[in-house]
């Protein structure tokens, strides 16, 4: 069949009462990201025509993050099929193919919706076609049962199964295509006549069969298909989503020493010839260039690190953090809100926020950019080839100008002219003997004690 208009529907009106959390199931995160997050982007891929949201009432915060995709309300909440009958409205006037995916599988890709609507266009014209899956251990699941010529004839749940249908292995995961068409037809026949009581979706393939109309499986990945319900279920799906982070970064170019031991963001990008050694936390909001090398334990977030830089170990990026190519940022170092420039050191505990470095400057160990007055944040500035001794605070505002050199242990509280040298620290007298006497002076105290 011809390419045909896509309309997304995901239900996240669960509350996720398991999660035992105040925040709905979906907007629990995954790799950084939103579960529904991870549902949309899997679906925009496809450019769909619509994308509708279905949540139960109250629920702001999904419809906030669900934004701009249209919100239809499930209230009360009466099952699956009665979820997506809340969607109609949305879809009224609109004729193609009808996807219906759940806001709480974060592992679900773009390459299986791909698979289901090629299914759902392929010759025979299925009405329905239902994403099957074969877990380990079928458990509970409901089993898709098909006849020899790969029809779906039914979808059976395990309470009502005979003994021979659980014996089945094809487990139903719930994702579903259907034709526009003849989708509200198959959701006019449902009924809450049923254990659950409620509006199942998969009661739509009995009712597509009794009209004569073919129904398809298409089989995914059980890890692709993983619906979160409880904590313990997300640690599940945030190690699987780390492997599947992992594994790209390497295939993209990236050397991980101890891949199991990086923490990466669904929106982590990287260049080439990147080395990160264990134990690195990357944030959301990082880019990597080429030929970069981030050190062991270094945790960085909201930062940009251009070709050639060293970051770490034990180095913290945080959000404005912007190094350029060769700068090198090393143990025990912040840097917040402020430009590293080209080829620029800070290698020793310290800390910069709200900063310009300038290109190869150096700063040497324990350097405050003291940014903070306790009421409003203040710019330093230093200069391309400044000098910063160590154990220095700059009291912002205040400008060092290029080439400038700043004595080892001084407070600088004016600007700095260009190539000078400043010294912001109490003149050194030394009294001859003096410690000679204090120490005999202390043992003749001790003495008489």
């Amino acid at each position: 069949m011809a390419k045909r208009p896509v309309a997304v529907v995901i239900l996240a009106a669960g509350q996720g009462t398991r999660m035992k959390s105040a925040q709905p199931k979906v907007l629990h995160p995954v790799a950084g990201r939103a579960m529904l997050g991870h549902v949309l982007d899997a679906a925009a891929v496809l450019k769909p025509a619509r994308v509708i949201i279905v949540t139960g009432k109250g629920q702001d915060a999904v419809a906030a993050a669900a934004q701009p995709a249209k919100i239809a309300i499930q209230h009360p909440a009466r099952g699956t099929g009665h979820a997506v009958m809340a969607a109609l409205p949305a879809l009224k006037g609109f004729r193609g193919d009808v996807v219906v995916l759940f806001g709480d599988t974060p592992l679900l890709t773009t390459a299986l919706i791909q698979n289901l609507l090629a299914a759902r266009r392929g010759k025979d014209d299925p009405a329905a076609v239902i994403v099957g899956f074969r877990p380990v251990d079928p458990a509970a699941y409901g089993r898709l049962i098909v006849d020899g010529k790969g029809k779906l004839q039914k979808i059976v749940e395990f309470k009502n199964a005979s003994e021979e249908e659980r014996a089945v292995r094809l487990c139903n995961a719930g994702l579903v295509a259907f034709d526009s068409e003849r989708l509200p037809a198959l959701l006019k026949k449902l009924s809450d006549k049923n254990a659950q009581g409620e509006f199942l979706l998969t009661d739509t393939v009995e009712h597509a069969n009794a009209k004569g109309w073919t129904c398809r499986v298409v089989e995914a990945d059980p890890v692709e298909v993983m619906g979160i319900n409880t904590r313990a279920e997300l640690s599940v799906a945030e190690a699987a989503m780390q492997q599947r982070l992992r594994l790209a970064a390497m295939a993209g170019g990236v050397t991980m020493t101890a891949p199991e031991t990086v923490y990466l963001r669904k929106d982590t990008q990287f260049g080439r010839d990147v080395v990160i050694e264990p134990f690195v936390v990357f944030g959301p909001k990082v880019s990597v260039g080429d030929n970069v090398v981030i050190r062991s334990h270094s945790h960085i977030e909201g930062a940009s690190i251009a070709e050639g830089a060293t970051v770490g170990p034990f180095a913290r990026l945080r959000p404005g953090a912007k190094l350029a190519a060769n700068a090198h940022v090393g143990n025990f170092v912040e840097i917040k809100n402020a430009s590293i420039e080209a080829g620029a050191k800070v290698n020793h505990l310290t800390y910069i926020g709200d900063a310009r470095v300038g290109a190869k400057a150096n700063i040497g160990a324990g350097t405050i950019t003291c940014n903070y007055d306790g009421y409003d944040k203040h710019h330093t500035d230093i200069g391309a080839g400044a000098f910063i001794g160590s154990n220095s605070a700059l009291v912002a505002p205040v400008k060092i100008g290029d080439g400038a050199i700043v004595a080892a242990g001084s407070v600088i509280t004016r600007n700095v002219p260009a190539d000078a040298l400043s010294l912001g620290r109490g003149r050194q007298e030394d009294k001859p003997g003096k410690a000679a006497a204090f120490r005999k002076a202390k043992v003749a105290t001790r003495k008489k004690k």
